[in-house]
């Protein structure tokens, strides 16, 4: 089953691949890997989850925002690649949060987006990953996520 099949049966949309914000591409392609720009909580060009995890919004939102980053990433690497089936291995997730003071629920955030990419690629969506609190992201975004993928030469 493809991987764009399998979003569909999740009920999930690959959105367009977003605009970057200041200067900067969404991707960049070298030799076998893709790696992409941090991508933030956008929904058809609009800050869908904004503020502190752990303030203004709970860890829930927080892990949804994440799976909405994921699935920016995926739309910016299926634009350098053609399709999402080229990709052999998700390598390196990291995820920043914007968290509130005491906030440390990072992981559990940012397994939004590493669960996903596992029901998205199976065995090849294992990841290596990080997962950060921080202070502020830009148009205080909730978090940030940003991908490395290997691709089919």
């Amino acid at each position: 089953m493809s991987i764009e099949s399998k979003l569909q049966e999740l009920g999930l949309t690959l959105p367009e691949a977003p605009k970057p914000v200041a200067a900067y591409v969404p991707a960049v392609k070298s030799g076998g890997y893709v790696y992409t720009a941090g991508q933030i909580p956008l929904v058809n060009g609009e800050l869908k989850f904004k503020g502190k995890v752990g303030g203004d919004l709970d860890e829930s939102k927080g892990y949804e925002a994440a799976r909405t980053c994921a699935l920016n990433c995926l739309s910016v690497i299926k634009a350098q690649v053609g399709s999402l089936d080229n990709v052999e291995q998700v390598v390196k997730v990291t995820g920043f949060v914007a968290s509130a003071p005491g906030f440390n629920g990072q992981p559990k955030v940012i397994n939004g987006a590493s669960e996903l990419l596992g029901q998205l690629f199976g065995d090849k969506g294992q990841h290596a990953r990080s997962a950060v609190g921080v202070n502020e992201l830009p148009l205080d975004a909730a978090c940030e996520v940003e991908m490395i993928v290997k691709v089919k030469q």
